[in-house]
């Protein structure tokens, strides 16, 4: 097999949460490039249409909210009947808080974990029959930094992003029988816009960040958008159960 056939993603149709902008949209043009059919997925209408038209006729919008979980079923049935059975899931939508864990409420927590597991596990298993329909299907989780060490003012942010680990490891073990991989990215730091905002108010933060990063810079989005290619290419057809560091060096620096 020649080294462009081994990462081709010809054929594959993906959903991508959180589609519209930052690493998801990174992502949804990564998959685009390497010729995935790519459905972007969230809750704003104009910026999914704005994103799909700037990738092209490879690309499509899809108004939903994971945290809807009743409305997953129906919408899983819905795109298969539009696109045809969806072979690769990426799990990217998600929130943060920054806030102290004592001053985190049962109310904020629950809805991080709404958001960023309950919702990705839901959307998981509606789309479950189409991923083992389509032969070799592929689950991609975005993790974080903050499932891999200690970071001050986003505990439920990462207790989230943990659970991820856990969900990786045994939906990886459960799907294998079913041609089904699942795996993570975990990002470190990207040039986004919302990390831009917050280090604007907290330059401290963004001197610490890249103190720490052996790579001494921030990360551009495409490489995320590249690993997650990687992962859902023949390429990766014997990688599952994986959590994939795209940090610069971040998780294992000083």
């Amino acid at each position: 097999m020649s080294a462009s056939a081994v990462f081709s993603l010809e054929g594959r149709t993906a959903l991508i949460t959180g589609g519209g902008s930052g690493l998801g949209l990174a992502t949804a043009q990564c998959l685009a490039a390497g010729g995935a059919k790519v459905i972007l997925g969230g809750r704003r209408a104009k910026e999914l249409d704005e994103a799909a038209a700037a990738i092209g006729a490879a690309a499509s919008a899809q108004v939903m909210d994971v945290t809807d979980t009743a409305s997953l079923p129906g919408l899983a049935a819905a795109l298969q009947e539009k696109h045809g059975p969806i072979g690769i899931l990426v799990n990217n939508a998600g929130i943060n808080l920054k806030k102290s864990f004592v001053e985190t409420d049962e109310a904020e927590l629950n809805r991080i974990l709404q958001t960023n597991v309950v919702g990705a596990m839901a959307l998981t298993r509606a789309l479950h029959p189409q991923l083992k329909a389509a032969g070799g299907g592929s689950v991609v989780f975005i993790s974080s930094m903050a499932a891999l060490f200690g970071i001050p003012w986003v505990s439920a942010y990462s207790i989230s992003k943990s659970a991820l680990t856990g969900a990786v490891r045994a939906l990886a073990v459960e799907f294998g029988a079913d041609g089904i991989r699942v795996n993570a990215v975990a990002p470190g730091w990207f040039d986004t816009a919302m990390t831009q905002r917050a280090f604007a108010s907290d330059p401290a933060r963004k001197a610490k960040v890249i103190g720490r990063t052996p790579l001494g810079c921030l990360g551009d989005p495409a490489d995320i958008g590249w690993a997650v290619a990687y992962l859902c290419s023949p390429a990766a057809k014997f990688v599952t159960g994986t959590v994939l560091p795209v940090d610069g060096g971040a998780s294992i620096g000083f």
